[in-house]
């Protein structure tokens, strides 16, 4: 993978928006990545037509998952999904090793509405107590790989940190934040109001052997190392939701202003993009699975219509076309 040293490229970097930059922390043997999502995220969320509240959890999500699936080396998809007796009760989100995002909510609409009005439709009272899965699933030759971590009444952001502490026993940051933006939106580059998102995710890199030199043999490494994360923790931690959320401030230039004196590089940019994998065919198939009392039950109005729960496309047969 090209590596870039920050110092000299700072000055010429360009905006960009809906990708996953890579990068590493020289001076204090971490690595991390920090996502920026515009018309993805815009595209993913605007298609549902959810309450504000559930978009903005739903973004989150979203958010999440590109930045713990642009880390995949293979080929497959890293899904997000939290199962809760909130008013959210189900949430699902998933990256394609292309970068790909889609997801979806599942939610009563009347208790949303409630917490909406009462002011406390934040992340954690949306999700209520359950569990946070991660999967990744490399297709139907290989065993999936699932981490869950349990719900307890907190946010995602606060969910991911326990999971990384919990599963992967590895020192880590991760914040993620959404908002409606105004400014040019689509093709048009007309004015109006679009979901954006932008996240961080640092975590420690063990070492073999530690940092013990010629000018400090005597140091003890495993010291070294967590002084190391706690300074870099402690930069991370200055971050705000805001400068995450900037389309004016690259991801280069951010990560320059945090983290500049621990000597940054960072990688080539992954893209991402909005998608679904329905289509007529997909879902033709997947109705001759049924019987044929099965199909007749589905059947309103003379048709049989299935609608997307990702991306809201609706498909439409005619029941003779399964006879």
């Amino acid at each position: 993978m090209e590596e870039r040293d920050l110092d000299l490229f700072i000055g010429q970097a360009p905006l960009r928006d809906d990708c996953v930059l890579p990068f590493r922390l020289v001076q204090a043997g971490a690595s991390g990545r920090i996502v920026r999502l515009g018309a993805a995220l815009d595209d993913v969320l605007t298609g549902h037509g959810y309450p504000e509240s559930v978009s903005s959890l739903l973004g989150q999500a979203v958010a999440v998952t590109a930045l713990l699936g642009a880390s995949l080396k293979i080929d497959g998809t890293f899904i997000l999904q939290t199962k809760t007796d909130g008013p959210v009760d189900l949430l699902v989100a998933d990256f394609k090793s292309q970068g790909g995002l889609r997801g979806y909510a599942h939610f009563d609409a009347g208790k949303v509405d409630a917490l909406e009005r009462a002011g406390e439709a934040g992340s954690a009272g949306l999700l209520g107590r359950g569990h946070l899965a991660m999967t990744i699933d490399q297709g139907p030759e290989s065993d999936r790989y699932q981490g869950i971590v349990a719900l307890e009444g907190e946010d995602l952001n606060a969910a991911a940190d326990t999971y990384f502490r919990q599963s992967e026993q590895l020192p880590t940051f991760i914040r993620v934040a959404v908002a409606r933006h105004y400014g040019a939106v689509g093709k048009a580059g007309e004015d109006g109001w679009s979901w954006r998102a932008g996240g961080l995710i640092v975590q420690q890199l063990t070492q073999e052997g530690g940092r013990a030199t010629m000018e400090s043999p005597a140091r003890d490494p495993l010291r070294q190392e967590d002084e190391d994360w706690n300074r870099v923790d402690i930069l991370a931690q200055t971050v705000e939701d805001h400068e995450l959320l900037d389309p004016m401030l690259a991801s280069e230039r951010l990560l320059y202003r945090l983290f500049h004196e621990e000597g940054v590089r960072v990688y080539r940019p992954q893209p991402l993009r909005a998608y679904c994998r329905c289509s007529q065919e997909r879902v033709e198939t997947i109705l001759k699975r049924f019987s044929a009392q099965d199909l007749a039950d589905m059947v309103e109005d003379g048709k049989i219509v299935v609608t997307c729960e990702f991306c809201g496309s609706r498909y439409s047969f005619l029941p003779e076309h399964f006879g």
